[in-house]
């Protein structure tokens, strides 16, 4: 059986991630869908929700597992008794990147691989990012993300709406 790692922070995940998901099932028996704690990057949602929200969006796969993970990808890679890492390329900016990603996974291990796919042109422009802003500045994520995603952006957004209100106006003096 030929395992791959697809690893993310998926704050959130979109539909970008689901169309790279679905085109690795069909080139891979196992495809394991690591959700990354990724503290340092102060996600919006919670590894537990973002796991939640991951495996809700791909339920209908049936050769996809989802897994939260805070140790080093590679021991996570290893763990799974994966043979690769698959990543997604949007743009010649991502693969700078990546590259150096690579290279620093197979410097830890040896002889572990990364693979890359590139989105379908219709999702090459979204990121997690950009839809979290989008959908916290009160704009339509519906186009970008499941509609599970959509509406837990919506409510991470009226908390942060209540947050910012609750704040007051800022103090000059």
């Amino acid at each position: 059986m030929v395992t791959i790692v697809y690893p993310g922070t998926f704050d959130p995940i979109t539909n970008g991630h689901r169309d790279l998901v679905e085109r690795a099932c069909k080139l891979f028996d196992r495809v394991v869908v690591g959700v990354a704690a990724s503290p340092k990057k102060r996600p919006l949602f919670t590894l537990d929700e973002r796991v939640d929200l991951t495996r809700e969006v791909l339920s209908g796969l049936s050769n996809v597992e989802v897994c939260g993970f805070s140790n080093l990808l590679v021991d996570f890679v290893q763990d799974q008794q994966a043979t690769a890492i698959l990543r997604g390329l949007r743009a010649v900016s991502d693969f700078e990147y990546e590259f150096q990603l690579a290279n620093m996974n197979r410097a830890l291990v040896d002889g572990m691989e990364s693979l890359f796919l590139t989105p379908a042109e219709h999702y090459s422009f979204i990121s997690s990012t950009l839809v979290r802003e989008v959908s916290l500045l009160g704009g339509n994520v519906s186009k970008f993300v499941h509609p599970v995603v959509a509406a837990a952006l919506r409510e991470k957004g009226r908390h942060y709406s209540e947050r910012i209100e609750s704040d007051g106006p800022a103090d000059h003096q």
